[in-house]
């Protein structure tokens, strides 16, 4: 029994951490996408919850059920051929923008904490990424899994700092929040659009992490906890910045800055954590799109992984506030081909299922 638990915390540990650096460890997602809803932002991150608790579920319960390698034969299983092209070519499209943006955000997270210019904190997320994608998928899993727990502390630590310091109280606050621009239209496609988008950056290390996991009621909790826990985290950052939105609304990361305001010792530690966030999305990001096309540890895939990476550190200039703002809400409409797979895969499994029970009845 306890075997198992340890197991399901290890799969929800690491789903966390692939969806917590592209998600919101800079604050700037949950700002745009809840907080600046005011009040139905918080309604909003409840209904993020529930979504993400039964897709993490669906993800890893799929990967261990068909014993996934690489998302691409998964997503061909439960979209069909003609719907698996697409959702296929979005995860592909999704891989390599996220990449992007954690490129912009490493440079961002030292540019606001220490002053370095931009660029500098780009190069060197670069150089580490490309070092990275030499390694084996273990060691990146469990690099990931690792940063998660920091990341939890933190939070949890921000949340209550910001709600005990709170100068005003949330009905004031509310049209501050409001004030801050969103391209997304409504509390409701925005928390759905946020899940989305969220489902489609962690599905690919999703289905891998499940398929490594033969016992399909760990790998379907795991999932479970994992998205459980993803959405308790985002309602902790919401919260947390709702409370001083006055203050840090035109930060590019708005967590980091109330940290800032904690102890500046303790934001050099944040912002060391943070950096470490970002490093292990992008990382899986760009490791998930180069296994896509080519054979890992290959002199093919190095040379394959650095022409990615040049390509990625070019286009991260175009800044990290406007990628996010762009990129995250497209990734998000997008996704929702994704999702609505997910949601329907389990009637579809069943009916393959019994037809392949028919098929072999006819045979006999």
């Amino acid at each position: 029994m306890e075997h198992s638990m340890w197991k399901i915390c290890r799969i929800a540990s690491a789903f966390i951490g692939v969806i917590v650096g592209a998600g919101f460890a800079s604050g700037q997602e949950v700002l745009q996408y809840f907080t600046s809803f005011g009040h139905m932002g918080t309604a909003a991150a409840v209904v993020a919850t529930a979504l993400f608790a039964y897709l993490g579920m669906m993800l890893t319960l799929l990967g261990s059920r068909t014993r996934a390698q690489s998302h691409k034969t998964v997503i061909y299983q439960i979209s069909g051929r003609h719907l698996g092209v697409i959702v296929d070519y979005i995860i592909i499209f999704t891989l390599f923008g996220v990449g992007v943006v954690m490129i912009a955000g490493a440079g961002s997270t030292l540019n606001q904490q220490f002053g370095v210019p931009a660029y500098i904190g780009s190069v060197v997320m670069t150089l580490l990424m490309g070092a990275t994608l030499m390694l084996k998928v273990q060691r990146v899993v469990d690099l990931i899994g690792s940063i998660t727990p920091f990341l939890v502390l933190a939070l949890i630590l921000i949340c209550v700092y910001s709600l005990i310091t709170m100068d005003r109280t949330f009905d004031e606050l509310a049209s501050i929040a409001e004030s801050v621009p969103s391209t997304l239209p409504h509390w409701l496609v925005s928390a759905i659009n946020y899940v989305s988008f969220n489902i489609a950056v962690g599905a690919a290390m999703a289905l891998v992490m499940g398929g490594a996991e033969k016992d399909e009621r760990i790998a379907k909790w795991g999932g479970f906890v994992g998205g459980a826990g993803v959405g308790v985290l985002i309602m902790i950052s919401h919260l947390a910045i709702f409370s001083q939105i006055d203050t840090v609304g035109g930060y590019a990361l708005p967590l980091l800055k109330i940290i800032d305001g904690i102890s500046p010792w303790l934001a050099t530690a944040m912002s060391l954590v943070l950096f470490g966030m970002i490093f292990s999305t992008g990382a899986g990001m760009f490791y998930a799109f180069v296994a896509r096309f080519v054979e890992m540890r290959t002199p093919a895939a190095n040379r394959f992984s650095i022409a990615t990476l040049v390509l990625g550190f070019i286009a991260s200039f175009a800044g990290f506030t406007q990628l996010v703002a762009f990129f995250y809400p497209l990734i998000g409409y997008l996704g929702l081909f994704l999702v609505f797979a997910l949601i329907v895969a389990p009637f579809k499994l069943k009916r393959d299922a019994r037809h392949r029970e028919l098929v072999t009845s006819d045979v006999e």
